[in-house]
């Protein structure tokens, strides 16, 4: 991968206030340890802004301490997302014989041939952790999904791992796949099941709805037979059902 260099000025460690003082004047404190003696730098924040919009773990940085570079990896930071400021930086120093840990993030390309058909694309996993030497480090894994169609994904086992990069994830890990889309039912046609599901349950045998119904039935059928003047009653008796 392209490898992009980002200059720094060795400093004395101190405390907050030195640190504030030293983002006043527009720099970031930073450490840098690992393969070097732990030293505490600064860099400027308006060219790290500049060269790095995004912070990949895996990308390697060409550190040139008062004029000496280290090739290092941003293994932390501290951000103020209400300034949207990088408050400070862990640099760690690499070796480039020796191998090393890191995650590498997970790219699509390409249309599905499932999501046109109305399926949904579900990446499961945004990076991968692998191990190589730090010059075999890849800078992403780019998955074609094009010919997937839906019930169809891809695993672990099935990425493009370069010559000398171990995966450290489990082999039959799904990374994407392509699923079918859950069908919505309309909430209208929700509520008629669920009150023809509570009708025919009322009306079956055994029931207590169905035991008061049938006892206002026949007592509307006696009340009509006895003569006039119990019509009201037998309405009555239907409600109390």
């Amino acid at each position: 991968m392209e490898q992009k260099t980002l200059n720094a000025i060795s400093r004395v460690a101190h405390k907050k206030g030195a640190n504030n003082l030293l983002r006043r004047q527009g720099k970031i404190p930073a450490v840098v340890y690992g393969h070097i003696e732990s030293t505490a730098v600064a860099i400027d924040e308006k060219e790290f802004a500049t060269k790095f919009r995004t912070i990949a773990e895996n990308m390697i940085i060409d550190l040139k301490i008062d004029g000496v570079s280290r090739d290092v990896l941003v293994k932390d930071y501290q951000e103020d997302l209400r300034l949207g400021k990088i408050m400070h930086i862990d640099f760690y120093a690499i070796d480039q014989d020796t191998l090393l840990r890191s995650r590498v993030p997970v790219r699509l390309t390409g249309s599905a041939k499932g999501a046109r058909g109305g399926g949904i694309v579900e990446l499961h996993y945004h990076e991968i952790e692998v191990e190589c030497k730090p010059r075999d480090l890849p800078a992403q894994f780019l998955i074609d999904v094009t010919d997937l169609d839906t019930g169809d994904g891809i695993r672990v086992r099935d990425l493009p791992v370069p010559e000398g990069v171990r995966l450290l994830a489990n082999p039959d890990q799904g990374v994407v796949s392509v699923t079918y889309a859950k069908a919505e039912v309309a909430p209208a046609a929700e509520a008629a099941t669920a009150e023809a599901e509570a009708g025919a349950a009322a009306a079956a045998p055994g029931a207590p709805g169905a035991e008061k119904a049938a006892g206002g039935e026949k007592a509307s059928g006696a009340e009509k037979t006895s003569g006039a003047g119990k019509t009201s009653g037998a309405g009555s008796g239907k409600k109390g059902g």
